[in-house]
């Protein structure tokens, strides 16, 4: 325990009484700085429910789907931006119609609350929100960074290519220093789409994750 606390550079303290006080100045000749046994690490106050709304409210966060193939993926995907406050979009030609009864399904109710927008390319896109280097992620298994180590800027976009081909070479090459992966074992070639997308977009708001909704302290009365 002492050499694991030196180690993080915390401070030791001895809980004890009296009787034992004499060992104090025995063990001190032996490990200078040594105070004692429990050991304490400054600890930082939670925020609060209204201070992390604050947060989240300025952040930006957009997730891109590029000629997404598979209709209910894209529902899903609808739903988890509606849960964590990101926008939607999705770059065609789309292997799917939006109005198709699936995509509805698989985003349930919520799907026409969603922050949708569909571009005809790339470019397209590009060109109307510009998104500058540091704010675009791509997320493929080819990336050369874990992607725990993402940027998390106020704005920033997450590209994921398509369930059957990824993302495109070009694009790839456009933005090559800003390529991530999520760690996957050799049992399987890939995520499911919109498990990628959850677990990316959750870990790009770790520092300015949304207020939950249905937090007790949330729901409580006002008085």
């Amino acid at each position: 325990m002492v050499m694991f606390c030196q180690a993080l550079n915390h401070p030791i303290f001895l809980l004890t009484d009296n009787r034992h006080s004499s060992r104090m100045g025995h063990v001190r000749r032996y490990l200078p700085g040594f105070l004692g046994f429990v050991c304490f690490s400054t600890l930082k106050s939670q925020p609060t429910i209204r201070e992390r709304r604050n947060s989240f409210m300025k952040t930006e966060r957009h997730v891109v789907l590029v000629q997404p193939e598979i209709h209910w993926n894209t529902g899903n995907i609808g739903r988890t931006c509606l849960a964590a406050g990101a926008s939607l979009h999705l770059i065609e030609p789309l292997g799917f119609s939006l109005d198709s009864r699936e995509v509805k399904r698989a985003g349930l109710d919520y799907w026409p609350k969603v922050k949708l927008q569909v571009w005809k390319s790339v470019e397209h896109f590009e060109g109307h929100l510009n998104p500058q280097e540091d704010e675009v992620v791509l997320l493929t298994k080819s990336g050369e960074k874990e992607f725990w180590s993402m940027p998390k800027p106020q704005r920033l976009f997450l590209l994921f290519g398509s369930e059957t081909r990824g993302l495109p070479r070009d694009i790839l090459t456009r933005y090559r220093l800003s390529t991530y992966y999520i760690p996957i074992s050799s049992d399987i070639r890939s995520l499911n789409l919109s498990t990628a997308v959850g677990i990316a977009l959750y870990e790009s708001l770790r520092h300015g994750a949304p207020a939950h909704a249905w937090h007790p302290a949330a729901l409580e009365p006002k008085v």
